[in-house]
């Protein structure tokens, strides 16, 4: 909850802001329904990947108590009493307690939760619809705006100062060393203590682009880090729709940019981003890609 906290902070400190025609309003009640990782840009990627399977720690009573199936799965035993996985019954998805857990999948549908979507989704399965069909962003299907290309521009400067400022604040507050590792706490420090820092707040796209230029350093790190942080099924170096999910589906309501943005950095359109993709996006130069620095 602390680390959802730190999220909001962030949000609230509009590192990340943008112009738009109408008011985004964050609902708060999310913070109650789904439990957030270590990284606050992001929300829990359990929610949303379709990849994970999911762990039910209970003794094993039957064969299902101890089988995993992933999202919009559930397990049945067959015949012989062998557990096996099947898609879910979207009737039988608990009632949704509110507007805030509705999502809007690509198809432009808006399903009532992730479970009556993930249930829909492996009911396509096999089929171009279905190969289609992934969650877009939280909350319902609306308009969104379309992205002017001066706009998309504009969206890696606050993004990439966003991202640094998430880190500083983890930094601030790792009381418990639960949120960074030490690595991360060593490369982080030394931007906390550059007095040189832009400090987080409302800043203008020339500041930005200033900062940036004459502070290119303090950059590079929180690039690398928060591909690291997406990069996790299965951890390859690249990164797929899925795994991007946890990061696009919060920020799509709130930057009309964002799905154009990781379009345009899938350079060779082979549906995955690599390192080298991903770095070039946020400006980090080619002879400073490291992989090492995805810790």
């Amino acid at each position: 909850m602390r680390v959802w906290i730190v999220f909001l902070l962030c949000l609230a400190g509009k590192a990340l802001s943008a112009p738009t025609e109408e008011e985004i309003v964050v609902v708060d009640p999310v913070a109650d329904e789904v439990e957030v990782g270590t990284n606050p840009v992001q929300v829990e990627t359990g929610e949303f990947d379709e990849a994970i399977e999911v762990v039910e720690d209970v003794m094993a009573e039957n064969p299902c108590l101890n089988h995993h199936c992933k999202k919009g799965k559930v397990c049945e035993v067959d015949d012989s009493n062998t557990p096996m996985c099947v898609c879910q019954d979207p009737t039988t998805c608990p009632e949704p307690a509110g507007e805030f857990e509705h999502i809007c999948g690509t198809d432009n549908k808006t399903y009532e939760s992730s479970c009556h979507f993930f249930a829909t989704k492996c009911a396509l399965e096999g089929t171009k619809k279905g190969h289609k069909l992934h969650l877009d962003y939280i909350g319902p299907c609306k308009y969104i705006a379309p992205c002017l290309d001066n706009e998309l521009s504009e969206f890696p400067l606050r993004m990439r100062d966003w991202l640094k400022n998430v880190l500083v604040t983890l930094y601030e507050r790792d009381e418990d060393h639960s949120l960074l590792t030490e690595k991360q706490k060593h490369r982080v420090k030394k931007i906390y203590e550059n007095d040189k820092r832009l400090q987080a707040g409302e800043h203008s796209l020339d500041l930005l682009a200033l900062d940036f230029e004459k502070n290119y350093n303090m950059y590079i790190f929180p690039v690398h880090w928060q591909f690291g942080q997406l990069d996790q099924h299965p951890i390859d170096g690249y990164l797929s729709h899925t795994e991007l999910s946890p990061l696009r589906a919060p920020l799509i309501p709130m930057e009309h940019c964002t799905t154009n943005f990781f379009t345009q950095c899938d350079a060779d359109t082979d549906n995955y981003i690599s390192l080298e993709e991903w770095a070039n996006c946020f400006g980090i130069k080619e002879q400073d890609v490291d992989k090492d620095l995805v810790i």
